[in-house]
């Protein structure tokens, strides 16, 4: 005569269906959060070269300042638009004797005011002649 299992097979079936349901539940936890991580740095890549494009403009507005203040035409701001970039340049002189110095201010801003893809930078200069 054959000895008895220790457990009756009814109660061992089942456990391998819960097992895998707790794994597919898991992994797709962990696919989840790898997507939004994946997205977030994409976010943050695309930001900074936005940001590396704002501050080439406003560099540009800052020379644009500068040629328009050394070549005479006095201190002057305007309003440039620059590759989807507003641009807005502002001037103010000071004159000390025979020397005017000029204030230039140029900030470059793409995007709304609110919005994640929002992006500013502001740089600032001083002519002497």
């Amino acid at each position: 005569m054959c000895p008895e299992p220790p457990f009756p097979p009814a109660r061992q079936q089942g456990f391998a269906l819960a097992t895998a349901i707790f794994l597919l539940v898991v992994l797709a936890a962990l696919g989840a959060a790898m997507l939004t991580f994946s997205s977030a740095q994409h976010v943050g890549s695309a930001m900074d070269v936005q940001g590396a494009r704002a501050y080439q403009a406003a560099r540009a507005g800052i020379e644009w300042g500068a040629y328009q203040a050394l070549r005479g035409a006095g201190c002057s701001g305007t309003t440039l638009a620059l590759d989807g970039f507003s641009v807005t340049v502002t001037a103010n002189s000071t004159t000390s004797g025979s020397l005017t110095a000029c204030q230039i201010t140029s900030t470059a801003s793409i995007g709304s005011s609110g919005q994640i893809s929002n992006v500013e930078r502001q740089l600032q200069a001083t002519i002497v002649k």
